[in-house]
């Protein structure tokens, strides 16, 4: 099966740009209605690209933000980065009254 190359998001001028990409993913991220749609149909798709081009590139990626950070790793680290996340949001969570 051969699939259809699309070109990326554009913004106002025509031009792709990191801006149109971004309100490109926004709207996508907004018709879904559950995580698990979200999940499917847009974080999944975009992880895996990131893991492809990481991948041709002989890199790993870490991506430090405002408010989260992304990590790639193995399948034989991945319960372990998860626990240690999850480890560490336990701590750091509000309490509840």
């Amino acid at each position: 099966m051969s699939r259809k190359k699309t070109r990326g998001p554009k913004s106002g001028s025509g031009k792709e740009s990191p801006e149109a990409l971004m309100q490109y993913l926004a709207n996508e991220m907004e018709k879904n209605d559950s995580a698990e749609a979200l999940n499917d149909n847009v974080l999944i798709p975009f992880m895996v690209a990131l893991e492809q081009v990481a991948d041709a590139r002989g890199y790993v990626l870490n991506i430090y933000g405002e408010k989260s950070n992304l990590v790639f790793t193995n399948e034989e680290h991945v319960e372990a980065i998860y626990e240690l996340v999850e480890g560490y949001l336990d701590e750091h969570a509000e309490p509840v009254d």
